[in-house]
Formats: structure tokens, sequence, C-alpha cells
């Protein structure tokens, strides 16, 4: 008897010792596929292609890429990897036409209007889709969505030559591609051959059976990225509103906007609506919605609430609900992101341990990722991680943000290097000056912006925060992290980390905690798209691989800021990030909120009432949206063509402050040094564009 049980063991120890051989082999040849994904798609050319003359009179003949450590294929696979990101259903995107005519909306030509760059097709992107947008797969369904690209992808021209910077801000507006887009599906619900065109055309792309399934599904998307351009509307009455323009986006005012819209619960939103409508109207808005907001719960509130509400109703709920997405900034640039140990430009993220993974997914739920969140019975491992504790029910935080693939990116970032002045393309720089730029430089920059050698492996970027009183830029994005607040909705007595202990997530909660959160329950959530040992065992990997593999430490700010205390807990967002200067001359316009439109022009002061008409200053409007570079001035062309306009007099577009060079900002000793003359404003310059 005891033999036979020990026969039967052995037989079992066998087996799961095959099992466990097998799940490495197969892990292994996983991996190695994923990494052969990345050197699939090898275009000489990187997909590039030429426009000829676009709207605002910019020309190219050829496309150049500068040495940044990555080859042909690296770039491609940066273009193209999707990251969980679906903001319509992928055939909607291909047959949607323009709302004024027949062409397709993601025309060439159209995209080019928004700044984004078109690419012919590739073994990565068949359709040929702009720089940034891809196609991802998500429970069965195709989805046109954005990756990292859309919004780190930038091209400089100058004669005739685009100069195409991987990682660098993009000159895209956001703002204007996703009002258009609600105009586009509009038009064509509402008038008849567009529609017959549209539902036609989406049958022969997509595993669409009948034109009524098509139909619904267009209404639900057009009301869905309706309410996405109501609620991020600029809304302050009390001032000019703050457009966005090229090149600016207020990425976590709308990712706080994406979290409270989903995280309000059936309870909170009753009680607000209570407050509008009758008992009966109420019943029915909210009948069939379950405790926890899903997607298609929130679709049919929306649409009830539109039969009930008047226009100034609608807007009275969505300010009691949302906060104002109105303090726009520059795309930041990405070579270095990983070297970081504070990211954003007020310095709010932690790089060190599992930082960029919760920071990437918080990303993607701004740019559309899917959030199928609904309410369970009981606990499980990934609510007890996420911070749920065990009580009878849990939120399941199941969406189609890509963590996987995010990790790749982060760990693919780190072979990027910031571009260098190329002498073969632009105007050579003038060594003479460069000399004494250098010792300016040391003078004046050198306190804060530290020199990063971009082809060091073991580099380290340490943030050096100055405060807002200090540094005397525009405050709104600041402000805004710290005075914002949301409903907490599902999230609601969880407790945050935060530098100075624990804070509890009470009825209304600051909205920079309720998204920390909600990056917390998504990332400790494995993918429901696969089977069960297998979504657990890429979980735990991706988790080891972004703590251990991530040489970044837990660290200190560096800097002359305002510390976090149990009172304030966030004060320390009040202030910005010196950033590195390598690359700079890639990244206008200037300043956080991008209120400069060139190196020469950050050189000189904001003219103040009292000061003299004759002078240089900086501009208090210019335009943008052109590609066109002035290798004098350092920057994109800001005048003589019809761009957007940018107004310095708007709260979030101040373009004071950071006036060092011109003797008006004290140093971090609160000394004031020398205005600059313009001949070493020249030599400065000079000495910028080298690094």
């Amino acid at each position: 008897m005891t033999d036979t049980i020990t026969t039967r063991a052995l037989k079992w120890i066998k087996r799961l010792m095959l099992i466990s051989f097998g799940v490495a082999v197969a892990s292994i040849f996983i991996g190695v596929l994923s990494r052969l994904y990345e050197f699939r798609d090898d275009d000489a050319d990187r997909g590039a292609i030429t426009r000829g003359t676009d709207k605002f009179g910019d020309t190219f003949s050829k496309v150049a890429y500068l040495d940044q450590g990555w080859s042909a294929s690296d770039s491609l696979w940066f273009y193209n990897t999707t990251q969980g990101s679906n903001l319509l259903p992928y055939s909607f995107f291909l047959m949607l036409e323009q709302p004024d005519s027949s062409a397709l909306f993601r025309s060439d030509e159209n995209m080019d209007r928004y700044g984004y760059l078109p690419q012919h097709p590739t073994v990565s992107n068949p359709d040929g889709l702009p720089v940034g947008m891809v196609r991802d797969e998500y429970q069965g369904k195709s989805f046109m969505g954005f990756t990292c690209a859309a919004c780190h992808t930038t091209q400089i021209n100058y004669a005739e030559t685009g100069i195409r910077i991987d990682g660098g801000p993009a000159n895209s507006d956001m703002e204007t591609f996703m009002i258009d887009l609600v105009k586009a599906l509009h038009a064509t619900l509402e008038t008849s051959e567009k529609l017959d065109r549209f539902i036609a055309n989406v049958l022969k792309q997509s595993d669409y059976k009948h034109a009524e399934e098509i139909t619904v599904d267009l209404r639900k998307y057009a009301q869905r990225i309706k309410t996405y351009t109501v609620i991020n509307t600029p809304r302050d009455s009390d001032r000019p509103l703050t457009q966005y323009g090229y090149a600016r986006l207020d990425a976590f005012g709308r990712i706080y906007n994406r979290v409270l819209e989903h995280i309000m619960s059936a309870q909170q939103l009753r009680e607000l609506l209570s407050e509008m409508l009758s008992p009966a109207e109420l019943t029915e808005v909210m009948a069939g919605v379950e405790p926890v907001l899903r997607s298609s719960d929130r679709d049919h509130v929306i649409e009830r609430i539109h039969g009930h509400l008047a226009d100034r109703q609608i807007i009275k709920l969505r300010n009691k609900i949302y906060n104002p997405a109105d303090a726009p900034v520059s795309y930041p640039f990405l070579w270095d992101v990983p070297q970081h140990d504070y990211i954003q430009w007020n310095g709010r993220v932690d790089n060190s341990g599992i930082g960029p993974m919760a920071r990437n997914a918080g990303q993607v739920i701004g740019v559309f990722g899917t959030l199928d969140w609904q309410e369970k019975e009981g606990f499980t491992l990934s609510s007890v991680l996420g911070g749920q504790g065990f009580g009878p029910t849990h939120i399941d935080f199941q969406s189609s943000i890509d963590i996987r693939n995010l990790r790749r990116v982060e760990k693919h970032l780190r072979k990027l290097t910031s571009p260098r002045w190329p002498e073969h393309i632009l105007p050579g720089i003038d060594k003479v000056r460069r000399a004494r730029g250098a010792v300016l430089f040391e003078r004046y920059c050198a306190s804060c912006h530290d020199q990063i050698n971009h082809a060091d492996p073991d580099r380290r970027v340490v943030a050096r925060m100055i405060s807002v009183a200090s540094v005397g830029t525009d405050s709104k994005m600041a402000e805004n992290s710290i005075r914002y607040t949301g409903y907490s909705g599902i999230l609601r007595n969880q407790y945050v980390s935060v530098g100075v202990g624990n804070i509890l997530l009470q009825r209304q909660a600051p909205a920079v905690a309720l998204l920390t959160s909600a990056t917390r329950n998504v990332v400790t959530t494995p993918d429901a798209d696969k089977w069960f040992v297998r979504r657990w065992a890429e979980r735990l990997l991706d988790f080891a691989h972004t703590f251990f593999d991530n040489e970044v430490q837990p660290s200190l700010k560096y800097g002359n800021y305002t510390p976090d205390t149990t009172v304030n807990p966030f004060a320390s967002v009040m202030a910005y990030k010196a950033r590195p200067l390598n690359g700079i001359w890639a990244t206008a316009p200037y300043l956080h909120n991008g209120s400069v439109p060139t190196l020469y022009d950050l050189l000189l002061p904001k003219r103040r009432a009292d000061d003299p008409i004759e002078g240089e200053y900086r501009p208090d409007e210019f335009r943008v949206g052109s590609r066109e570079f002035d290798p004098e001035k350092v920057g994109f062309k800001s005048t003589g063509y019809n761009g957007f306009l940018f107004r310095s007099d708007i709260w979030g577009n101040h373009n004071s402050g950071h006036e060092y060079a011109s003797g008006r900002t004290p140093q971090l000793d609160g000394t004031y040094l020398p205005a600059l003359t313009r001949e070493q404003r020249l030599d400065l310059l000079e000495y910028l564009k080298s690094l």
C-alpha cells in the first residue's frame, strides 16, 4: 500500500516537473517572440512620407532621422505598439468621413492638419495610420487607439528636410482633433448618404454583420466622445478661456476627469441628480443601473439625462462632478525619462520601484483605455493588493490597459538618447561663441540645470525642484494639482500613501490621490483576456521586472520647494522641475506651458507695464502650429502665417518668470545677476544648441 502511494506521488511529482518545465519553455518562447516583434518591421524610411506643402506653408521633400540610439525597427516598434487605448472601433476610424465632405477623416492631409505625422503602410502599420495611432485588440474586438508616440514624436522642417525626433514633444492639436471627430461622427448619423456609405464600408472592413449593429455603436461612440469633449471644455466664466492649440495638452486634467467619470458610484450620482429631478424622473434615469457604473450604465444615464435636463442643468451637473482641464502644458520629451528620479513638470510622480508602471497606466486611462470596472462578491488577491481589504464585495478593475507593453516601452526608452544639433542639416555651431556661452551657462544656469552625458549608460537625472513663488512662472498647472478634488465613489474608504503617511479617501478627496488609488487597483488586476495561469504569471513577472529592473531608488527631492506636511500632504507639487537641457534645441516652445516660442525669447524679460516700449521682450502673442524651424532663435516659426494664436494674458498661458538671464529672477542664493547683453544672449544660445 505504501509502495503504491509512493509510486503515485512520484508520478505526480514528475508530472508537475514536466508541467513546470513546459511553462518555463513556453515563457522563454513567448519572451523570444515578443522580442522578435520589435524587429519585424525594418522599413528604412521608418514609414515616413513627405507631404509637399501643408496648411501653414511648410515644405519638406525628405525626412531625416538623427542618431538617438534607436534603429529603424526601434522607432517603428515605438510608433506602433499598443498600450490598450480604445478610442473607437477600428473600422469606424478607417471609414469615417470628414463632416463636410466625403474625404476620409483619417486621410493624410486631414491628420496633418492636426499636427499628426502621416506614415505609409509598413509591416506593423498595414493601414498607414499616422505616427501614434494603432490597432488594438480587446475582448475580441478591434479598436483604434493612441500609442506613446502620438504625444512624444516631433518633426522639425528646415531647408526641405523634415528632421524626425523620436521622443520629442509632439506638435499636435489633440483638442481640435477630438472636437472635429465628434462633428464627423454626428454628421455621419445625421446625413443619410454618409451613413449609407459608412455602413457599407464598415461591413466590408470588420466583423459587423448587420447595419443596425453599426448604427447602434456609432450612436454610442458619438455620445461617449462628445461627452468627453464637453467634460473637458474650458469653462472659466470669470476669465478668457484657455484653449490649447498645437503642442500642448492638459493631460492631467483630462486624466483626473476620466478617473472621476469611472469611479462615480450609482449612489453618489443618485444624490446629485435628486437635486435636479423629481423622484419619478430619478427612478427612470437610474433604472437598471448597477452600484458600480459600467460603461453601458453611463451611456444609458447620459442618454436619459438629456431627455429630462436643460443644457444649463447638464452644465451645472458637469461642474459639480468634474474639474476644468484648463492648464495645458507642453508635451514632455522622453529621453532620459527612465533615468529620472521624479517625473512630470511639477515632479509629482516618484519614478522608483513600480512607479513607472502606475504612471504609464494612469496615462492610458487618459487616452481612452477601456475601463470595465464592476462590483463582485468576496475578495481576491488583486483587490487586497489594490487596497480594498477583505470585505464581502470588491471592485474588479478590469481594463484594456496593456501593462506588459507599457513595461516594454519603458525599457525600450532606456536606449533613447537626446538628439544632437545636426550640423549637416542646420547651420553649424559657432565654436567661439559656444566657448563664451559655456562660461555664461556655468554662471547663470548650472545651479539648476544639470548637464547630462546622453551617451552614459549609467546616467541619472536628479530632479531640481524650484518653488512656483521662486521661479515666477505660470502657477495654474501646479495649483490645479493641489486644489482639484472629486467624489471618491467606488474608491471611498481606501487609503493612499503619500510622503508623510496615509490619507483616507473620504466622500470627496484630492484628485491626485484618487488617480493614485485607481492606477494601483488597475495594475494589480491581471488581464482577464488571458487564461488564469498565464495572466497571473505575466502580471507577477511584470511586477518583478518593473521593480527589480528599475535602478532608480526612492530618494528625497532636491531643490528650493515647500516640503509636504501632514497639513498639506501635496505642498511639494507647488513647484516646477528644472529640466536637463540636453536636446533642448528640439523641444520648442518653452517653459512648462509652452508660452515662449524660442530659446532666444526665453533669455528676454517679460515686458511689464512700467517698462519702456523700446527694447527686446518676450512676445505676448505668437502663432503656433508650424514645423518650420528658426535656427537663429531656436524654435518654430511664430509669425507670418495663420496658425493658432497663443495669448499669454490668460491664466495658464502666462509667459513671465524664469527671467534669470534678464536679471529679474533671483538665483537660488537670492542674488540677482546682471542682465545679459544681446551678444551674451547669442553666446549662451550657441552653447545651448550644443547640449
